[in-house]
Formats: structure tokens, sequence, C-alpha cells
């Protein structure tokens, strides 16, 4: 089992789904917590905490840079930095190119991609200091293949990809990686809504879920937030050391097609 004891890890957009469940996953391998995300702090704290760790959270909105900046510093002045960065906040709307609002589209590239960019740039160099870093990108399925009505989301998921890719280049010869973890459909908050929009057009809610999966991917199943932090372990760990500028697909068949 991976043993993190020692190192830091934070997490954006962790007070819930996908983010919640891979702080609870390095939590339980020994690692201290910075959450980050608008969810119950006190609750979620209280969650992660149990493991034995030192977990704090800062309210960052990852939209604005001088906040990511604040939120980093944070993490250096009571944790002596960020040793995993974990950047998974991220947001979703749906619309036709010529429907799409163009406030939406700021907001969606925001979060889901400059803010991977200002994370990764401000805690690479205490990551160089300290001579050891892991970077983690929740990229998707998306940014290897498009969606009708997704554009923003599926435009900043492939840009995540190609930034996770020039830093695991100029990272290489450090002891630093940087990789990107593409999921398929997991059922977060943002893909509930997509549920709850077919039941609301009158399609059984069991259906409603099965149809989903059924479009995009083969096993028929949901890929769980566990999972994805299992994953995230092994790219923390020695055997995934030279794992580097990766896109690890975790999404039920859904690109072998």
């Amino acid at each position: 089992m991976t043993n993190l004891s020692g190192k830091t890890a934070l997490v954006t957009g962790s007070t819930s789904g996908i983010g919640l469940g891979i702080a609870l996953s390095l939590a339980k391998a020994g690692a201290n917590l910075v959450l980050n995300g608008f969810g119950d702090a006190c609750a979620v704290i209280a969650e992660v905490s149990q493991f034995g760790g030192k977990v704090g959270h800062h309210p960052a909105d990852v939209s604005d840079p001088a906040q990511i900046a604040e939120m980093i510093a944070y993490a250096e002045r009571e944790f002596g930095g960020v040793d995993i960065l974990v950047n998974n906040a991220g947001i979703q709307h749906v619309a036709p190119v010529e429907d799409f609002p163009l406030e939406r589209w700021d907001s969606i590239i925001a979060i889901n991609l400059s803010s991977v960019f200002h994370g990764t740039r401000l805690s690479l160099p205490g990551m160089r200091a300290k001579g050891w870093g892991r970077i983690v990108n929740i990229a998707s399925v998306h940014g290897q293949v498009g969606s009708v009505g997704k554009a923003a989301y599926v435009a900043a998921k492939h840009g995540v990809i190609g930034l996770t890719k020039v830093v695991g280049l100029e990272t290489a010869t450090s002891n630093i990686t940087c990789n990107a973890i593409c999921p398929g459909w997991v059922l977060t908050p943002l893909v509930q809504k997509q549920i709850d929009a077919r039941i609301a057009a009158g399609v059984d809610p069991q259906q409603a879920q099965h149809d989903l999966l059924a479009e995009k991917q083969p096993s028929r199943e949901f890929v769980t937030p566990p999972q994805l932090g299992e994953l995230v372990l092994f790219l923390c760990s020695e055997a995934g050391s030279q794992v580097r500028g990766a896109a690890w697909n975790i999404d039920g068949g859904w690109l072998a097609q």
C-alpha cells in the first residue's frame, strides 16, 4: 500500500463527489489534506480527519487566480507546502455552440482549465525545492472525444490533457510527475443533473440511468470515486514514477469503441 505519511495533498473541489473520494483515499494512505470547495467544510473535515492526518480547508474560488495563490500560500504556511496537487474542480453547462452563454463559457474555461494552470505554476516551485512532487489533473474522457452540447467542457478538458503533457515534459528529469486521469461517467452531482433532465422529460429513473450509461460506457457501470482515488495513489507511488504526461482512461470501455 502506498504510504504518504509526511506528504501534504491539496485537492480542489474536494467537498463532494470525485474530489472527496480522492481526498479520502489520500488520507487513508497517511497524507495530510488541504481541502477546497463550497460544500460543508466542517462535515468534510471531520470525515477526512478520521484517518489521523492533519486536515484543513481553504474556500478559494478557483476561477480567481488571486484566490488560488492565497490557497497555495495557506498550504505553505500551515502545512509546509504542497507535495501532491490534484486539480479536480469542475463545472458543466450543456448548450449548442450558437446558443452557448458567453459567461458560462468563460466560467467553465476558468474553473476547468485555467485553474489547473494556476495551481500547477504556483505549486511547482515548492515541489522543485523539495525534490519531489505529484500533479494529478482530473480531465475526462471528454478530453479525448467530443459530445454534442458540451463545447466549453470538451475544449477545457482537451486543454487539460495538453497542459499535462507539457508539464510532464518540463519535469521529466526530476522526481516530479504530472499526469491526467480521464474518467467516463461517474455518478457525481454534474452527471445526476443529466439523469434528472431525462426523468423530467418523462423517462423512468432507472431507465434514465441505464440509457445514459448505454449510450457511451460499455460496462454499463459508473466509475466510482474510490476507484479514482486508488488510481491517484498509484500515480503517487514509486511504481508510478515513470508515468509522465499520460492521459489515463478509466471509462468502462468508452474509448475502446
